[in-house]
């Protein structure tokens, strides 16, 4: 052999058996398969491999008289797959044993063929130095040439260096749901990301190659973080005529038991708007099944509908309806005349009310206005001013009562022929009371207007109404603990004072 052959045999062993070389790589091979578990042996095949073909390039070179022009190139290959055999089962012993050890998971394959790539690099240069060839010549002999590969790589290191900001800040990982857009359709579950691109497949099974270098400038959604549940929407309409609270309950009992529909966090309904054919509504629920979204949906859309059947809600879709009524003076006149009826026979349930003669309650019954207020409504607050009295259709409100401390306290709840407001109505006085909607209520509201006018021609009611208003007041402050041993001739004078405030208020 020459004396670059002569220089590899004596550096590297790879000439004699007994060689550094040749029995460090064994040694090294033998921690690799001590190290692994029995399933991961198989990944010491490769530097096994390589040792046997440096084998047999020493067999070969040997076999090859020292000056033939093959000897050379056959010792740099033998010298070649000896050092790659050695970086393969160095870096199986770091990557696996070491960092997958102490991470609890494997590297990123990016990262995992960077450092290849890179190992591979330096075992290229240690072969060329080995072999007499200066590798900082040949950089500094290719700088054009380097320059020319480098512009037309420009997107392509791009890609890479992208790839790896991936791996180190893992704003996404293998399996988690992302979209890189605004079109549904191209969300998709992360199957792969290498060092040029990251590969998603949708729910149409189509696969997409996002390079690395786009992801890295525009916004990523990630449907997997920070939680395991996303969150999901519905809509849904509903009539007009159909209280909010009403389709609320029903939506929300629909959801109970639903399959992957979660109940913490909770579903909500949200009334969102008022469209042309009826009530916006939009139910939330929460899910951790991302990828079965479409389904939970569907199953979610079918439950409201059922749900809704039954309680003959209505789900309207844009109609035009022509009604043709032929109406005249009497019909309209036999409407109205029924609808104040009814009035009258709510404020005839009224105990100060009820004195009134058929004419002036009739008159009063025509002057109220009907007002309607959803569960949790406050329709009047106590320090408020007023001068309404406000008789209950039909639901139910509670009294509550501020208290010295800030505390507040439930005086009574009432419920259809109740009224309250009364002393705000016939004196001016703030509300000493604060009323709020238990349920949907329907309310005929009394204005100081109206019952003027019924005063006016009646000033003797006044008398009979402040009786009745003076046993409630001397309740009121009994539940206050303000007047609780009140004498009855104090009471009394109290009742004919406020007979004169009644007679000023109305300028009686």
């Amino acid at each position: 052999m020459d004396e670059v052959t002569r220089g590899l045999g004596n550096s590297f062993g790879v000439t004699s058996f007994g060689g550094i070389g040749f029995a460090s790589t064994v040694a090294l091979i033998l921690a690799l398969l001590f190290t692994l578990r029995p399933g991961e042996r198989a990944k010491a095949r490769l530097p096994l491999a390589l040792l046997a073909l440096h084998l047999l390039f020493v067999a070969l070179e040997a076999a090859i008289p020292e000056r033939a022009v093959a000897s050379r190139p056959v010792a740099v290959l033998a010298t070649f797959l000896l050092l790659t055999a050695a970086a393969r089962t160095v870096f199986l012993l770091v990557v696996e044993a070491v960092f997958a050890g102490r991470l609890g998971r494997p590297l990123p394959k990016i990262l995992r063929d960077i450092l290849q790539a890179v190992t591979l690099l330096f075992v290229v240069l240690a072969t060329l130095r080995s072999a007499g060839v200066e590798p900082g010549s040949l950089l500094t002999t290719s700088a054009l040439l380097t320059a020319v590969v480098g512009l037309s790589l420009q997107d392509t290191l791009g890609n890479l260096f992208a790839g790896l900001s991936i791996q180190v800040q893992t704003p996404f990982e293998i399996g988690d749901w992302i979209g890189s857009d605004d079109q549904p359709r191209n969300v998709g579950r992360v199957i792969e990301i290498n060092w040029r691109a990251t590969k998603v497949i949708t729910h149409e099974e189509i696969e997409i190659i996002i390079p690395n270098g786009t992801l890295a400038k525009t916004r990523i959604r990630n449907f997997s973080k920070p939680s395991p549940f996303t969150r999901r929407t519905v809509e849904v309409g509903c009539a007009y005529e159909s209280p909010p609270d009403r389709v609320r309950e029903v939506i929300l009992a629909s959801l109970e038991g639903a399959p992957d529909v979660l109940t913490e966090p909770a579903p909500t309904v949200a009334l969102a708007g008022f469209g042309e054919s009826g009530v916006e509504y939009e139910v939330y629920f929460y899910v951790t099944s991302f990828g079965r979204r479409f389904a939970i949906e569907s199953t979610v859309r079918e439950r409201v509908w059922y749900a809704l059947r039954r309680a003959k809600i209505a789900i309207p879709y844009p109609t035009r309806e022509l009604h043709m009524v032929t109406s005249s003076e009497e019909s309209r006149a036999a409407v109205r005349a029924e609808e104040d009826a009814a009035r009258v026979r709510l404020l005839r349930k009224v105990d100060f009310l009820a004195v009134l003669p058929d004419a002036a309650i009739a008159r009063l019954a025509s002057l109220t206005e009907p007002r309607v207020y959803g569960p949790g409504e406050v329709i009047i607050r106590q320090g408020d001013a007023g001068d309404e009295l406000f008789v209950v259709v039909r639901g139910h409100v509670s009294v509550l009562v501020g208290r010295a401390g800030g505390s507040v306290a439930e005086l009574t709840r009432l419920g259809p022929g109740a009224f309250f407001g009364e002393l705000s109505l016939i004196t001016g006085e703030r509300r000493t009371a604060t009323v709020r909607a238990v349920l949907q209520t329907e309310l005929l509201a009394v204005g100081k207007a109206a019952f003027s006018e019924i005063l006016t021609h009646a000033p003797e009611l006044a008398e009979t109404i402040v009786g009745v208003l003076t046993h409630r007041q001397v309740e009121l402050d009994e539940h206050l603990q303000e007047r609780a041993d009140k004498a009855q001739p104090e009471a009394q004078a109290e009742a004919v004072a406020l007979v004169e405030r009644v007679r000023k208020f109305f300028q009686l």
